[in-house]
């Protein structure tokens, strides 16, 4: 599964506009606080095409969301492909 080389960024935008909350359950995950443990917003493509990248495809979620989803339907990944983004290094 190949992500597009600007993935970091794009990926960054969808969690700022989305004020750094999963658009699920409302959780807060802001990278300049530091949770209990290393847990990072996520994103997540709606259809599940990895090279569908348009911000509409795109949604903020944290890391139980997006693994239920992907757990809840047939994704095209598997959930150990599910990989946290370290943000504090942008």
């Amino acid at each position: 599964m190949d992500y597009p080389k600007h993935w970091k960024e794009l990926a960054k935008t969808i969690k700022e506009k989305s004020d750094w909350c999963c658009q699920k359950c409302g959780q807060v995950l802001r990278p300049d606080e530091k949770p209990q443990r290393r847990t990072y917003l996520q994103v997540h493509h709606w259809n599940r095409d990895p090279s569908d990248n348009r911000p509409e495809n795109l949604v903020a979620l944290c890391p139980r969301c997006h693994l239920n989803y992907h757990r809840g339907s047939k994704g095209n990944i598997s959930v150990g492909q599910l990989s946290l983004f370290d943000i504090s290094k942008f």
